[in-house]
């Protein structure tokens, strides 16, 4: 499939309010046309050196590919974490006009 130069971005926070925070500094940036917070959800991961366990929020960030730089070094300024997951998954297709919308919601007026 070729690519649509959009992206699904996924950042977890340590909590709600870091989550809220995130979400409006992007959406306010406009690097974002449109963010979902998933509650409750269970991480198990290695961190030096031991598996670790926490319950965070995820947040899943559809933007442009050209935003993702941008995303991630405002979510590194915003986030608690030394190490925070910013990962970008390539949207390889969609509903074209839901792909408008986005294109039209990443865009400064």
């Amino acid at each position: 499939m070729k690519k649509t130069g959009y992206i699904v971005v996924l950042i977890s926070a340590s909590s709600q309010k870091e989550a809220l925070r995130i979400k409006e500094a992007l959406l306010f940036q406009r690097l974002a046309g449109c963010i979902n917070l998933v509650k409750g959800i269970d991480s198990f991961f290695w961190w030096k050196g031991k598996v670790e366990t926490s319950r965070e929020v995820l947040l899943l960030v559809k933007t442009r590919e050209s935003n993702f730089q941008k995303v991630a070094a405002l979510v590194k300024k915003l986030h608690s974490y030394q190490t925070p997951e910013i990962i970008a998954l390539p949207i390889t297709a969609g509903y074209q006009p839901y792909l408008a919308w986005l294109e039209e919601a990443t865009s400064i007026p």
